[in-house]
C-alpha cells in the first residue's frame, strides 16, 4: 500500500470528523507498513492562531469576533505550514476542512502535485442545508459551542459553503487526477462509513 491522501469536504455538521476517525483506524489496521497518518484539520489551527499577539493574529481574531471569513492566504498558510514542517513523504495524509474556496483548491492541487501524491481521494459528504442546520443547533445545545449557537451565524456559514466551498467540490469532481466520492451523508455513521469503504481501492 502506497501512502494515501484523503480530502474530506462537506457542509458543517455533515460528520467529517467522525468519518476521519474511522478512516484513521482503518488505515492503521490495513497498512502492512503501519505508516503514520498526518491529519490536517484547519479549525484548531485557526483557533490557536487567533490567540497570538502579533498583528496578523489580532487582525484574524477581529475577523473571527465579527463573524467574518478569514482571507484565503491565511487558510492556505494554516495547512501549508503543516505540510512543510511535518511531512516526510511516507505518511498517509488526511485533510479536514480544506479547501474552503475554489482558489484554495487550486493551491492544494499544486501542493499535492509537488509532493507527488498519487490519485488523492476526495470524499464529499453530501447533506442538505436543513440537515446541516439541525445538526449544528443540536451540537450547540449539547456541547455549548458558541459558533453554532446563533441561527443567523449558522445561515451565514451554510451560505458560505454554497457560494465559496461548493465550487471547490466541483473542481475535484471534474479533475481526473482525483478519485471523487459523492457520499450520501444523511445516513447513520455506520452506513456512511460502509459506503466510503465500498468505494475505496486499496
Amino acid at each position: 500500500m502506497h501512502p494515501k491522501t484523503f480530502i474530506f469536504i462537506g457542509r458543517a455538521g455533515c460528520g467529517k470528523g467522525t468519518q476521519v476517525k474511522i478512516l484513521q483506524e482503518l488505515l492503521a489496521n490495513m497498512d502492512p507498513e503501519k505508516r503514520h497518518t498526518l491529519y490536517v484539520e484547519t479549525g484548531p489551527g485557526f483557533r490557536e492562531f487567533i490567540r497570538g499577539e502579533k498583528l496578523s493574529n489580532k487582525l484574524a481574531a477581529h475577523v473571527a469576533e465579527t463573524d467574518g471569513r478569514q482571507p484565503a492566504f491565511l487558510a492556505i498558510w494554516n495547512w501549508a505550514r503543516v505540510l512543510i514542517e511535518e511531512m516526510t513523504g511516507e505518511e498517509h495524509l488526511i485533510f479536514d476542512g480544506t479547501p474552503r474556496s475554489y482558489r484554495e483548491a487550486l493551491v492544494l492541487d499544486s501542493a499535492l502535485t509537488f509532493y507527488k501524491r498519487q490519485r488523492p481521494v476526495v470524499i464529499y459528504l453530501d447533506v442538505s442545508r436543513e440537515w446541516s442546520k439541525r445538526l449544528l443547533m443540536q451540537r450547540a445545545e449539547k456541547e455549548g459551542r458558541a459558533d453554532d449557537s446563533r441561527e443567523e451565524l449558522i445561515e451565514q456559514r451554510l451560505t458560505w459553503f454554497e457560494e465559496a466551498i461548493y465550487p471547490a467540490v466541483e473542481f475535484f469532481r471534474e479533475n481526473n487526477g482525483y478519485q471523487f466520492m459523492h457520499i450520501k451523508g444523511e445516513q447513520s455513521v455506520e452506513e456512511v462509513s460502509r459506503d466510503i469503504q465500498s468505494l475505496l481501492s486499496w
